[in-house]
């Protein structure tokens, strides 16, 4: 970091806060860089380092490459408009904030689709930029807009609004996860998740939504020291939030970098791999035992290089054939997804066919089904119902089974 950054950020000079490695030391703390006088405190590290255990939930055992008789199954979205118990609550709560920023909210909203369905993972119902104001960056969300920040970070001066997390803003997500813990057991994996500092910070320095991209994508090579510094900031909060939420019942973790598919593989190996391999490294230090999961949409030319992040399932969008995913990552890597989310509209039949083509695709090892995207709104709660229906119908032993019956040259 150039001293005129670490100076229009006001950090002190012995702070650890750059690209190539995070100060994780040999302590249970993580060094966060601190303003002189900072009020913000460190936050004390403890993950469990117990060992895999029968009783783990089955996403979780698929996840880690567990034997499993069947592929667990949850949906990206499946708590949203499409459900009308949740377009009844949106009614009477009609600020998305508000909705997921209250834990008896968050906790109503995140149980309505395993009351209804049973997934085998329940995610917490919250969003990608909800702990931005915790560490420096007020947004609002506009129904038409979506997501606005009224001041984006386009130099060194505007660095110096960003601090250290501050996980007492917070505290609303590790309540929820506890309670959702306590409310589902050891009947699914709880889910936690956040997003890729990329893709965090697309928005933070686009202001808004934007399918061009090219303020930041500018930013690349206009003000490449600004922009990796605001990274670097990402990830030592993104990581410390990821522990958080691990510490407060997640069992599992997906990173979002939704918008990492909108850079072309090399300048994404630049601007945003290297960021989510710091984060996987300390968490997997901390929460040895937390699987991670990492979804790009429109990974297709990407998944060789998301493998080398050190996640242990990569989430694989529609538009790549499981078949082909499988054969490119290899069997030593877990896989999510990857149904199309449009096959919810279609008959029940074409989305059986579907599951069981990507199950056996995607082989009886290591896979967890989900969509290739999230739950479209309009989708029939019916559909939705007969995809877990279908995904708790499946065993691997008799699927492949008639498999190599059918193809006795399949090789799994």
């Amino acid at each position: 970091m150039s001293a005129s950054v670490s100076s229009a950020l006001g950090w002190k000079s012995s702070s650890l806060f750059v690209q190539s490695g995070l100060n994780y030391g040999g302590s249970n703390v993580i060094s966060v860089p601190a303003k002189a006088n900072s009020p913000h405190r460190k936050f004390s590290v403890t993950c469990s380092t117990s060992s895999p255990s029968n009783d783990d939930p089955l996403l979780v055992k698929a996840a880690r490459g567990d034997p499993v008789s069947r592929p667990p199954a949850w949906m990206m979205r499946q708590a949203g408009r499409y459900m009308a118990i949740y377009r009844k609550l949106a009614e009477k709560y009609p600020s998305f904030r508000q909705r997921s920023e209250t834990t008896d909210l968050i906790v109503e909203i995140s149980l309505q689709p395993w009351k209804a369905f049973r997934p085998d993972g329940v995610i917490i119902f919250s969003d990608i930029l909800t702990p931005l104001p915790a560490f420096g960056v007020p947004f609002d969300i506009e129904d038409v807009r979506g997501p606005v920040i009224s001041s984006p970070i386009h130099s060194e001066e505007d660095l110096k609004s960003l601090h250290p997390i501050d996980l007492d803003k917070l505290s609303f997500v590790g309540e929820s996860l506890k309670i959702l813990r306590q409310e589902v057991g050891g009947h699914a994996a709880v889910l936690g998740f956040v997003g890729a500092p990329w893709t965090i910070a697309t928005y933070i320095v686009e202001g808004c939504t934007t399918r061009t991209y090219t303020k930041i994508k500018s930013m690349c090579h206009t003000e490449p020291h600004v922009l990796r510094t605001l990274l670097s900031h990402l990830t030592q909060a993104i990581t410390e939030y990821i522990i958080y939420q691990v510490q407060s019942g997640a069992h599992c973790i997906q990173i979002f970098d939704s918008w990492g598919g909108q850079l072309p593989p090399d300048m994404w190996e630049r601007w945003s791999k290297p960021y989510i391999k710091e984060i996987v490294d300390v968490v997997k230090k901390r929460c040895p035992e937390t699987p991670l999961v990492l979804y790009i949409n429109g990974n297709g030319g990407l998944l060789e290089r998301m493998k080398d992040t050190g996640v242990d399932v990569i989430g694989l969008d529609w538009t790549v054939d499981m078949a082909d995913g499988r054969r490119r990552l290899g069997s030593g890597i877990s896989v999510q997804g990857n149904v199309d989310p449009a096959y919810l509209f279609s008959p029940f039949n074409a989305l059986t066919e579907e599951i069981q083509r990507v199950v056996r695709c995607a082989g009886p090892r290591r896979h967890i089904l989900n969509l290739g995207h999230g739950v479209l709104v309009g989708t029939p709660e019916e559909a939705v119902a007969h995809f877990f229906e279908v995904a708790r119908s499946l065993e691997f032993e008799t699927l492949f089974r008639d498999k190599s019956a059918e193809e006795p040259n399949l090789v799994v």
